[in-house]
């Protein structure tokens, strides 16, 4: 029985290297980079229609789960890791909604708040 847990420990570790942060961890660190309790669009949702933190926070964590799954289907051809393809995907440089280009702080933003919780 132990040694099918530490299958089990092993095997969840070897599929998250590259990734090395939890959905939650994630949203955490986009919730901060996007303004917090400041922010206007909580999370920075903006293709969807949300209405308050808990609910454009199940967004953000959908739209995590289903990049990583984007990431390792496709993704990881074009980015060398999963948070520059998230950032693709969720800020992208040179969007039209992004006029004063601050998307191109979004990864370094993301980034902070996941070395400093």
């Amino acid at each position: 029985m132990k040694l099918k847990i530490l299958i089990v420990i092993v095997f969840l570790g070897i599929c998250n290297i590259g990734y090395g942060y939890t959905n939650e961890q994630i949203a955490d660190a986009i919730y901060k980079a996007e303004g917090g309790s400041k922010a206007k669009k909580p999370y920075g949702i903006l293709s969807i229609p949300c209405d308050g933190e808990e609910s454009c926070r199940v967004i953000c964590i959908n739209t995590i789960r289903n990049n990583r799954k984007r990431y390792k289907d496709y993704g990881h051809k074009k980015y060398d890791t999963y948070l520059k393809f998230l950032a693709s995907r969720y800020a992208p440089i040179g969007a039209e909604n992004d006029p004063t280009n601050l998307n191109e702080n979004w990864l370094k933003n993301v980034k902070y708040f996941l070395s400093h919780p």
